[in-house]
Formats: structure tokens, sequence, C-alpha cells
């Protein structure tokens, strides 16, 4: 039980730290006030800082060393911190507040780099990976460094008066860049939000308590809602939900906020100056944890927001700036003289996860639903007003106007999340609109059931005919978020999700809008058009090719680089196929159902997999590129499970016996690498204990021969 125990508590851990570089005159980077920022560099590795000076450093981390370094002349200070431009790989900076630089990373002279001089103070350029650069200005004015370099002297309004700017930060949702800023004015604390594309501003003001002042920000976005968090003066950790869907306009609302975490532990209490997010349930705060009677010491700190307690801590004798940044799950903060790096780790918050019972990283927190014994009558649940109650019932004769309503005040009712029960209340919203749909066939809120799926911690249990209703409307898009986000379907269902994908043609399926991040990193669409190679390596080993009927289609089929044939279904199809092979399942329950499905569609199935078995051999990882792509576990068990339900039928079909002898040959191909990458290991092993018996004072070069 104690063994438990300290497994449940210890989620979070500070792992080696290193230093990146010192900090003075000597080193090029300033340590006055610390530094002015560190931003993400043009590769993963690769950091910029950026002092309160003239000097800003390109380093890359695992090296330890810097890439780049540019200065601004003397009697020049640079105001506002250097960013990349992620899709040109060109590096940005503004000095004296108005003059704005661009240069790349051969150009040596800053001086010399590109110019323009603008006409309002800029506060920050915050660049985004797939939206480019975005340029606050001190008066609140937002522009994309495209429209600005189109006419740097344009007038640029001034929005926030005699409001300061304290935070700000961007990001990208649905493909639209969004920018959240935080001012304040006579200790008051004010949030706005600019929609780009949109030039969709809100202003909202932040509900404080009395005598205390908001010290830090952050915030992140998910699910079209950005959750605010605020560290305050009184050790609290707040949090603020800010709905990017408004559907009215409002001169100024107030935003209520809601206690996150008490930085306080046995008697101790942590004076917090900087703060980040970690992931949904870890927060990494920086600052002096002062305990009675004894001195105060800065220290690095992880706490866990949903079991409310102190993860783990690090001392930082030397002292801080204040300031920390975190990327790549890595830590960056001053030390003394140098800026110091500490690797951290995070497992999942959850009992599940404690006990190894998740089936893998991407499933959805179980934790996060709620007890289906508590659910009463549905009308006793929803507790809106009675022009909602009465527009959700079947029979009721609901006008478009109404819809209209009840629908905006869901979405505004499904922003805030205060309710009790408000899963099973947005469960049982969605079984009622689902039980008029079955009604009256001509009613069906597409738009709106796809919002609630996206948005919401639903499960299928909450609302059990919502796929079935997907199904028979062929709403190949919600079934495909069902299927990503709900972790209890069943495999009756599955299978049907399964078949219905199989059937529907590719033609159709382009004129559909589809969720396509978890192939377009890898599909090779355009594979059919490259010139076709005549002779096969598999991960980088030669195989030896039995003499048959099979041997030369499947020469002159793969690549010398080992890529397989063009992928068998289009990327709409691939991605859909992706979330079936994302869902849980019991292999008792889903064979008996995968019997059942049609020869050809089996036979189009197993190619596909065998198209993805072959992309993820390709690499040493033996993972795909992109975002949530199938993994090879997920891969090989379908698999083997399509083997099994289909065998004997595909062993009899003439287009089946070519994949499967493709197959065999590529699986023991694979067999034969893999056991010859275990008599290197086993070689290597035997060399690193020879070495440990020679007298380590002894120089020598040796030549190793690997038979």
């Amino acid at each position: 039980m104690c063994r438990e125990r300290w497994r449940l508590a210890n989620m979070a851990a500070l792992c080696e730290s290193f230093t990146l570089c010192g900090l003075g005159p000597s080193s090029g980077v300033g340590l006055d006030g610390g530094l002015l920022a560190l931003e993400p560099g043009p590769d993963r590795d690769h950091v910029l800082l950026t002092d309160r000076g003239r000097t800003a450093t390109l380093f890359k981390v695992s090296d330890q060393k810097p890439l780049g370094c540019w200065s601004a002349k003397h009697g020049q200070i640079i105001t506002c911190p250097v960013v990349c431009n992620f899709e040109t790989h060109e590096y940005i900076a503004v000095h004296d507040d108005k003059v704005l630089r661009i240069w790349k990373n051969t150009d040596v002279n800053l001086d010399k780099a590109f110019k323009a001089t603008l006409s309002a103070d800029v506060y920050r350029i915050h660049s985004l990976p797939k939206g480019g650069p975005v340029v606050l200005f001190k008066g609140g004015g937002v522009r994309t460094l495209d429209v600005l370099l189109e006419a740097p002297q344009q007038e640029i309004e001034n929005i926030i008066s005699d409001e300061v700017i304290k935070w700000s930060e961007a990001f990208m949702e649905r493909q639209q860049p969004v920018l959240i800023f935080a001012t304040e004015k006579n200790g008051d604390s004010f949030v706005y939000v600019q929609k780009l594309k949109m030039n969709n501003l809100h202003k909202y003001k932040l509900e404080q308590q009395e005598l205390s002042k908001a010290l830090s920000f952050t915030a992140y976005i998910k699910n079209q809602i950005i959750t605010l968090l605020c560290l305050s003066s009184n050790d609290c950790v707040y949090k603020f939900l800010i709905p990017l869907q408004q559907n009215m306009e409002e001169e100024e609302q107030i935003l209520p906020r809601s206690l996150l975490l008490n930085l306080s532990v046995s008697g101790s209490v942590l004076k917090g100056t900087s703060f980040v997010v970690l992931d949904k349930d870890h927060i990494a705060v920086l600052g002096s944890l002062a305990t009675a009677g004894e001195e105060s010491k800065e220290c690095l700190t992880i706490w866990n927001t949903k079991f409310q307690t102190l993860q783990t801590s690090k001392e930082l004798p030397l002292g801080t700036s204040g300031q920390i940044w975190c990327y790549e799950k890595k830590f960056f903060f001053t030390h003394g003289k140098v800026l110091t790096v500490v690797i951290y780790k995070c497992e999942t918050s959850s009992l599940a996860a404690a006990v190894g019972k998740l089936k893998d990283s991407q499933a959805p927190d179980v934790s996060s639903f709620v007890d289906w014994n508590n659910l009463g009558d549905e009308e006793l649940v929803i507790s809106f007003q009675s022009q909602q109650s009465v527009a959700l019932k079947p029979e009721s004769g609901m006008t478009d106007a109404s819809t209209t309503v009840f629908e905006n005040e869901l979405r505004q009712v499904m922003s805030k999340g205060q309710m009790p029960d408000f899963q099973a209340t947005i469960g049982c919203v969605v079984t009622a609109i689902i039980n008029r749909c079955k009604a009256n066939p001509k009613y069906y809120p597409r738009n709106f059931l796809l919002q609630i799926v996206e948005n919401q911690d639903l499960s299928y249990s909450l609302c059990p005919d919502l796929m079935v209703v997907a199904l028979e409307k062929k709403d190949l898009h919600l079934l495909q978020i069902c299927l990503q986000r709900f972790p209890d379907i069943p495999e009756e269902i599955t299978y049907a999700c399964l078949k219905a994908f199989l059937s529907i043609s590719d033609a159709y399926l382009q004129r559909i809008d589809l969720n396509l991040e978890s192939v377009i990193c890898y599909l090779d669409i355009e594979l059919n058009n490259k010139e076709v190679k005549t002779e096969i390596v598999e991960n980088g080993f030669s195989t030896e090719l039995e003499q048959d009927i099979w041997e030369t289609k499947i020469t002159k089929k793969l690549h010398v680089t080992g890529d397989s044939e063009s992928c068998p279904v289009g990327p709409q199809k691939a991605a859909l196929l992706n979330a079936i092979l994302h869902s849980s399942y019991s292999e008792t329950f889903l064979l008996p159902h995968l019997k059942n499905l049609p020869a050809q569609q089996a036979v189009l199935f197993l190619r596909y997999l065998y198209y993805l078995y072959v992309k993820c051999s390709e690499k040493i990882t033996t993972t795909l590129p992109g975002t949530c792509p199938p993994t090879v576990n997920q891969i090989m068990d379908w698999l083997c499970l399509l083997l099994d339900a289909h065998f004997s039928v595909m062993v009899m079909l003439p287009e089946a016996k070519e994949l499967l002898s493709k197959l065999h040959k590529f699986v023991r191909a694979q067999v034969r690498f893999y056991s010859e990458l275990n008599k290197i290991e086993g070689s290597l092993q035997e060399l690193q204990r020879l070495n440990h018996q020679k007298d380590p004072h002894t120089y020598s070069v040796e030549v190793l021969e690997l038979i």
C-alpha cells in the first residue's frame, strides 16, 4: 500500500540538469534584470535568447553551444524579443521600440539587415508555426507581419488608452490566429482576446480578491475555450475560462475566477514569481519557499492541480531572476550567472495510469467522466429555462428561431461548465436532441452536435444513440470525432463504422470535410508518379527473394528506400480508418463482428494495414509522423485480428494471395533484420565487458571487425 501511495503522489519529477551558457559580459548574454525573453528557434533543439540590451543569440540545446549571435550597434537597445519566422526561417526583432529588423541565419551584421520604421511602439511579436508572425503594439493594436510590411507607416489604433500591457500570448485555433493579452490599470486587470482574421476583439475584466495583485499569467486553448491562469500575490493560482464563440457584443464582461491551486504545503508557503503550464494537471512555479522560523529559499517546484499536491522541488541557492520558460520537456531559467536547463517528466494524473491500466497515452482521461449511477431523469437533470426544456421535447413544434435561441444559450452554458453533473447534463441534452432527430427525420443539427462532441468530454454511454443516428445520416465527420474521443464504444458500433467507411467510395469522401491531421504527414498520394526502382531493400537490409510467380511483381513495386506502393485508399478514407485503429476494443467481442465483413472490404482494409506497417518500418523509431497517427502496436493488433477473422477466405481469393505473400516476405525480412541487430547488440555488450577488464590508463587503438 505504501508503494502504491508513493506512485500516486509522485507523478512528476525533475531529472538531470545542465548549463546552457554563462550570463555576463564575457558570454555576450546580459544578466541585468534577467533575460528579455527565451523563444523557440527554427529547430526543436534550438532556442533564441534575447538579453536586456543589444544581443540575441541562437543556441543548440543538446550541444550547449551558440550557433549564431547578432548585436545592435552602440546606442540601440533591443526592446522586443527576437522570434523566428517558422515559414521563412528568418529572424525578427525590434529595437528602440519602433525599428523593425528582419534577417537570415547567414547575415552577420544586424545593422545591414532589412529595416522598417513603424508608426507606433511595439510591445511584442508572436510567431505561430502555421500562422506567421503577429505584432502587438503597446496601444493594443494588432497586425500580422505581412500586412504591416505592406505599409510600415500605417496608423495603429490605440485600444487600451491608459492601461499597460503586462503579458501576451498567441495561439492557432482552427487555422485562425488568436491573440490574448492582459493589461493593468489602477490595480485592476483586464484581458483582451483578438481574432485576427475576423477582426473580432473582446474585452474582459478579471474578478480579483481584495489586497491581491496579479503577478504572472499563462494560458492555453482547447476546444474553442481559452483557459487563462493567473498567479496572484496571495499565493494562489486562479483559473478563468474565456469562450471564443461569442454571439453578442458587450462593452465589458467580468470573468469569474475559480481557485486552481493554493501554493502552500505543510506550513510552508511558496511566494511565486512566474509559472508555466506543463499539461492539464501540472504546473511549474518558480519562487521562494518560506517556512516559519527559517530563511526562505528560492526553488523550482512542480504542482499537481488535480490532487492539489506539491510533486517535487529543486532548491536554487544561487538565486534566480524570477523568470522561467518551458520548451520540449525542458525548463530554462537563470541560476546565479548561468542559464540552467532542467529536464522534467510528468505522468498522467489518474488512478488508471498509476496501476498501469490505460490502453495507451492517446486514450481519453477516464477520470473526467461522471458517475453514471448518479444520473436521474432527463427532465430533472436539465436545469435550463422553460423555453429550452420545451424545445428539447421531440413532440414540440420547435421553430428555427427557438432552436437558434436554445443553441446559443447552451453554448454559453457549455463555456462555463460550473453546474453539478455538468457532463451528465450535456449528455442528456444530446440524448434529447437525438430523440427529436429520430422522431423528425428532417431535423438534424449536424454542426451543433459536432461542436458539442468536440468541446465536451462525453462518452458513448452518456449519449448511446448519437453514433447510431450519425451512421444513419452518414455523418462521417461526427463518427470520426466520436471514435477519437469516446473511450467506451461497443465493438458492434466500431464494426458498423468500419463497414461504412470501407463501403463509401473515395469520390464521395472527397466532398466531405474531415480531419486529416493523422494522415497528411505520411500519406504518399503521388507515389505512382515516381520512378520505380527494381532493387528491393528493407530497413537497409537486402532480402533473399524466392523464385516464385510473385517475386517479379513485388520487386518492381518496391523502392530502393523500402517504400511500398501507393496507399490503397484516399486521404479521407485513411483518416477514417485511423480513427477505427485508435478505438478501444476487446478481441473477444470484436472478432465475431469482423467475420461478417465482406471479403472485398476485408482485403482493402488489409492492404491499408500493410501499407501502414511498411511505412512504420521505414524509420528506426517505428512511429509515423504527424498528429496522433496509428501506432505500430495498433496496426499489428488489427492485422492479426483481420487475418484471424478471414484467413480461410483470404487464402482462396486471388487478389488476396499476392498481398499475403508480400506481407509474409516483409515480416520475414524484418525478423532477419532484428535478428542481426540482436547479434550486434550482443557483440557490443561483450566488447563493453572486455573494455572494463582493461587498464583504463592504457592508451590503444583497436580495429574491430564484426562478421
